[in-house]
């Protein structure tokens, strides 16, 4: 029955339906007011999946993943977390770690669907990020599939610190890129959106800000953050999410994810869920050993299943 419930009620927004040429249809996205809207100005809800840390699954970073995702999961999203600290990350691997997010920002250009770059960090390095993001938005500045997301989640840093971080690496993509929409973190793994509200960044159009939550740990106090940083006019983008706990692992809270689900339905918020990886992890959509695409229900843990079904759903799809 919990597996039912998630499925059975989605509320009604007053967004586009997202069909299959996604950029094509939408074009350059903005930011206005509260809402991402397209070249239209409709406003638009994009969902999809997040991949894994690049330097762990970069099997996963391939034209065929993206591809897949695409048309079968009907993603209108993709995310392409890369990890900048691990021995194997873009401190250490500087042209590799380019490299493999290049692949899928290609493949999501070449797919006609967003993508997210994403600086998968937990500590502030403004030198390398600066450098990073002015080179991405030279190379992608002028598709409208990319998006920048420049701090995933700070941990130990105050908002003080995160904030002059980002207006550094703000300027750094507006000299290269005039309108792409940039995702702004904020402390603690995402969740003081209510600091943000408190005192934004001012003078940049085309900024949103992020929250992440797993469902099972991050409950009405996150969800009432994040109200509050709606009625004080900060647009908000959830660009990693779970259904499990905040550890990655045990067990699925199906109720809290609906909660989460109706509440982001209701504020026409876009998502990306965590994550495309084959780990054995509540949260890991794939079981191990899983090929990069052609993925069958015996490919699938109970996560990645429920996740196809519910952006299959979205999609206007019955299966």
């Amino acid at each position: 029955m919990r597996f039912i419930y998630i499925f059975g009620l989605f509320l009604i927004v007053s967004s586009m339906q997202i069909t299959g040429q996604v950029v094509s249809e939408n074009g350059q996205l903005q930011v206005d007011g509260l809402y991402l809207k397209n070249a239209q100005g409709d406003t638009i809800v994009l969902r999809g999946m997040s991949l894994g840390w690049h330097n762990w699954w970069p099997q996963y970073y391939t034209p065929e993943t993206v591809k897949w995702l695409k048309e079968d999961w009907k993603c209108s999203i993709v995310r392409a977390p890369m990890g900048v600290d691990p021995d194997s990350g873009y401190i250490k691997m500087k042209e590799w770690s380019v490299n493999t997010i290049s692949t899928v920002v290609d493949a999501a250009i070449e797919n006609d669907i967003y993508v997210i770059i994403d600086w998968h960090s937990h500590s502030l390095k403004t030198k390398q990020a600066v450098e990073f993001f002015s080179a991405m938005a030279k190379k992608y500045g002028s598709y409208p599939n990319v998006i920048y997301e420049i701090f995933n989640e700070p941990i130990n840093n105050s908002w003080e610190e995160v904030k002059k971080y980002s207006i550094k690496v703000i300027e750094a993509i507006r000299e290269h890129d005039p309108d792409n929409i940039i995702l702004v973190g904020n402390p603690h793994w995402c969740q003081d959106i209510h600091l943000v509200a408190d005192d934004p960044i001012e003078g940049y159009d085309n900024i949103m800000y992020t929250v992440h939550f797993y469902a099972a740990t991050h409950k009405d106090f996150l969800r009432e953050r994040s109200d509050y940083a709606l009625s004080k006019g900060i647009p908000v983008f959830v660009s990693e999410y779970g259904a499990c706990h905040a550890n990655g692992d045990d067990e699925i809270d199906y109720e809290e994810w609906q909660k989460w689900l109706d509440w982001m339905d209701a504020n026409a918020i876009s998502w990306c869920k965590w994550s495309i990886v084959d780990k054995v992890e509540t949260s890991a959509a794939l079981k191990p050993k899983t090929p990069t695409s052609g993925w069958t229900e015996d490919d699938l843990s109970e996560s990645g299943k429920a996740s196809r079904k519910l952006l299959r759903k979205y999609a206007g799809l019955k299966d």
